[in-house]
């Protein structure tokens, strides 16, 4: 099984590689659109600015690629945000995979939220053997709200998306390599779909 991380400059993308390899798997990091077309699993992390993300995915065709993808695709952070139909920060039309905005947590909250929370309602195989209720790594400003493609949600602020599904489209708003064994459960989860 081949499995690709979509490298377009977002971010630091080591720890996923350690979690890949510690489960026993293997990935690849690549912007060659070849390689992520030819690849069973596709992995598309992110931590940075939507609008620098989104102008890095273009100059490398990989914003009109990503959408065409017919394998298991896992946006990570910001690439669950990417996934969006459009995002807050720098007023950025993103993929338009989900039909749903990324939108800012206003000032009455800590922005970003960093830190450990609770997602629950799982309602995916990405979710199998993951107790509801169970604690993930989250560094965000911005959020999905509730929609028909949301699988997993957590409350701060309001009750929002912490994970969506379309087809073979998977976005997670947290970190699953920065969080515990059920982190890592998900990753497993993801790679054997």
């Amino acid at each position: 099984m081949k499995t690709v991380i979509i490298d377009y400059k977002a971010g630091n993308v080591q720890s996923l590689l350690f979690a890949i390899e510690r489960l026993g798997f293997s990935a690849k990091l690549t912007s060659n659109p070849d390689e992520i077309s030819k690849a069973d699993k596709v992995i598309f992390p992110g931590v940075g600015e939507a609008y620098f993300a989104m102008n890095s995915l273009k100059k490398t065709g990989l914003d009109l690629l990503i959408p065409e993808l017919k394998q298991p695709l896992l946006g990570i952070c910001l690439g669950m945000q990417l996934l969006c139909k459009y995002s807050e920060e720098s007023g950025t039309k993103a993929l338009g995979i989900f039909d749903v905005s990324a939108k800012k947590f206003p000032d009455s909250v800590l922005v970003p939220q960093i830190g450990w929370n609770q997602i629950y309602n799982l309602k995916s195989d990405l979710f199998k053997n993951v107790p509801e209720q169970s604690y993930m790594y989250l560094v965000h400003s911005y959020y999905a709200e509730k929609n028909e493609n949301t699988i997993a949600t957590t409350d701060y602020y309001e009750t929002y998306s912490t994970a969506l599904q379309k087809d073979n489209f998977f976005g997670v708003q947290f970190h699953p390599e920065k969080s515990g064994v059920f982190g890592s459960k998900i990753l497993e989860n993801f790679l054997k779909l």
